[in-house]
């Protein structure tokens, strides 16, 4: 197989592990391969002792990884194969969990989107490294799904009410935002990524110290108090409640997102934000686990996989199709 065909390249580069998704036409998404393949290097190189750390990288310069290849997980649904769909999710959960139980380094360079699983492979990891075109975001609800992957357990311990904000809207962290938001650990700009890289290969995780911008107070701790106000207060319609009564543009726009999404998706992520605060990441893992087997068989997610990615008319259908009409009972259901 040609290396313009292998979807993750790895190779031993004196004492890193350096891996690279190479999907790049489709944004570096995981599939299946690649998800394993993750899982089976950092099996062989945590215990390697000549491996000092491990360098993760994106292909393409468009992305980072755009999330996991939902598409894919449609169709396994509509082909009755629910079941593969949450074989291959729990496997991605028990390679995130390595990652964030891994005594070594993992260095993630993100340059480019990085959504969904992308975050996956990346948060729970030493060194997050976003330069001023990465982009960082956990939009699960436009699809009719929840931010899995273990993000919860981050989502959840973010100062304030941010983690509620970005959970519930997808909204989009740029570069250093990214860190100021805690999803990124540091801030590196892109035309020094080459030399950084090099010194990474070499087994100098303090390169990423010595290479790294400060990050002062931003956009994210401007927004601060409004996001507390409206995103904490305490249940998806008090969020509502407060975004109307706040009545700013800012607030109109989250308005407009959270009638746009799901609104079963809206409540299963607040309800998992909630219960994630009183777990760690393996308990947060076994949250998504659970919830996979209920909301991916629910029908917005194939409905919100079709509007978004499949026919791109962004005209989702959703069940219930009002915030108001999300039942109580049928949330308490999914995370039995």
């Amino acid at each position: 197989m040609d290396a313009t065909d292998t979807p993750l390249l790895a190779a031993r580069n004196g004492s890193a592990g350096h891996l690279r998704l190479n999907r790049p036409r489709a944004l570096n998404a995981l599939d299946h391969a690649m998800v394993q393949g993750i899982a089976s290097h950092l099996a062989e190189w945590r215990d390697d002792s000549s491996i000092r750390l491990i360098l993760l990288e994106g292909e393409g310069g468009r992305a980072f990884c755009a999330g996991g290849d939902v598409r894919q997980g449609r169709q396994m649904l509509e082909e009755g194969r629910g079941e593969d769909l949450i074989a291959f999710l729990d496997e991605e959960y028990a390679m995130n969990g390595a990652i964030g139980a891994l005594e070594k380094p993992w260095v993630s360079l993100i340059d480019g989107i990085c959504m969904g699983g992308g975050i996956g492979v990346s948060v729970h990891g030493s060194h997050r490294v976003v330069t001023e075109h990465a982009v960082l975001a956990m939009p699960e609800t436009t699809i009719g799904l929840f931010p899995d992957v273990g993000s919860s357990f981050v989502l959840s311990r973010m100062p304030g009410a941010l983690g509620i904000w970005l959970g519930l809207t997808g909204a989009r962290l740029r570069g250093a935002e990214a860190v100021e938001a805690g999803f990124a650990t540091h801030f590196v700009p892109r035309d020094a990524l080459p030399e950084l890289r090099q010194a990474l290969l070499g087994g100098d995780v303090d390169a990423i110290g010595r290479a790294a911008q400060p990050v002062p107070p931003g956009p994210i701790a401007a927004l601060r108090p409004v996001v507390d106000r409206c995103f904490g207060a305490g249940s998806v319609p008090a969020i509502v409640a407060a975004l109307e009564q706040e009545g700013s543009d800012w607030a109109r726009e989250q308005l407009a997102v959270l009638r746009r999404v799901s609104p079963t998706s809206l409540f299963v992520t607040h309800e998992m934000l909630r219960r994630a605060r009183a777990l760690d990441l393996r308990g947060c893992l076994r949250m998504d686990s659970t919830l996979a087997r209920s909301v991916t068989p629910y029908p917005d997610f194939a409905e919100g996989v079709r509007a978004l990615l499949v026919d791109k008319d962004n005209t989702p259908r959703w069940t219930p199709a009002r915030i108001e009409d999300v039942s109580p009972a049928t949330i308490e259901a999914m995370f039995a």
